[in-house]
């Protein structure tokens, strides 16, 4: 697939590029240019992602960071069966448990939530950082969803990271997620107050609370600007068009001097 001039490699994480230290460089260097493309695409388009993700897992298939990449392609493109069998090579590889949640949400995917919910008891989650124990209290809350029970995935996110009045790059999510579950339990003056907490902690615009909050407030935006075009049409109806070739300047400087005869016929005055 063609890759832009300006995408050389190197914007890559330092972290995944020690590892593709072991590769020829010039291999490395298609494989890193294809693992950029990969970052830069995820979010917006997805599909090409994942595109460029089987370019560099084809090139490098034994390296855990192109294994995760193609991983975290496929999620986004739900073909959860596929994304779990890379991060499950990525991390026989690696070794580490931060592809543990992920790999949980994708046992969800695939219609599996009680298999989540196992792993969510186990001893890997242990050894997560915060970060990665507050995504898998998440997980296993949706899990719970998925299995209609409410109150249960409610109980599940209410913790200390939850009450905590600081604001940490998941705080957002995870009050967003409660006020989610309270809201589908019918609770709706607790939703809209956590919705507003969500808001709060939600400076990068992760989750859509404000519209969540709107909707339970009864406000409904309309965009001033989005007329149709029957409305613009119906505006200039019986306008005729006057172009500049209509008007001549004999005609303009004609009117003018009738304009002064008028006004000396009127004008009965003394002039001094």
């Amino acid at each position: 697939m063609p890759i832009p001039d300006d995408v050389t490699g190197e914007e890559i994480d330092p972290d995944v590029r020690q590892e593709l230290m072991s590769l020829p460089k010039g291999l490395a260097e298609d494989v890193s240019r294809n693992l950029v493309m990969v970052a830069q695409l995820i979010d917006e388009e997805p599909e090409r992602a994942y595109e460029y993700s089987r370019v560099a897992l084809r090139l490098a298939s034994r390296v855990a960071a192109v294994r995760e990449a193609a991983g975290f392609a496929a999620y986004a493109t739900q073909k959860y069966s596929e994304a779990l069998a890379e991060f499950r090579a990525a991390r026989r590889m690696s070794g580490g448990v931060e592809l543990w949640p992920v790999m949980a949400d994708c046992e969800r995917g695939m219609g599996r939530p009680e298999r989540a919910l196992a792993m969510a008891g186990e001893p890997e989650v242990q050894k997560l950082d915060k970060a990665g124990q507050v995504e898998m209290r998440l997980v296993a809350a949706g899990a719970r969803r998925d299995m209609d029970q409410l109150d249960a995935a409610i109980v599940t996110l209410q913790s200390p990271e939850l009450a905590s009045g600081a604001v940490h790059p998941w705080t957002a999510r995870l009050r967003y997620a409660y006020a989610d579950a309270l809201l589908a339990a019918g609770r709706e003056s607790e939703a809209r107050e956590w919705f507003a907490k969500a808001l709060e902690a939600d400076k990068d615009g992760a989750t859509d609370a404000s519209d969540r909050l709107a909707e339970l407030d009864g406000v409904e935006f309309v965009d001033a600007f989005d007329d149709s075009e029957d409305e613009v049409l119906e505006a200039v109806e019986g306008v005729e068009d006057v172009s500049v070739e209509d008007v001549s300047v004999e005609d303009e400087i004609d009117d003018l001097d009738d304009e002064d005869e008028d006004e000396d016929e009127d004008y009965d005055g003394d002039v001094r």
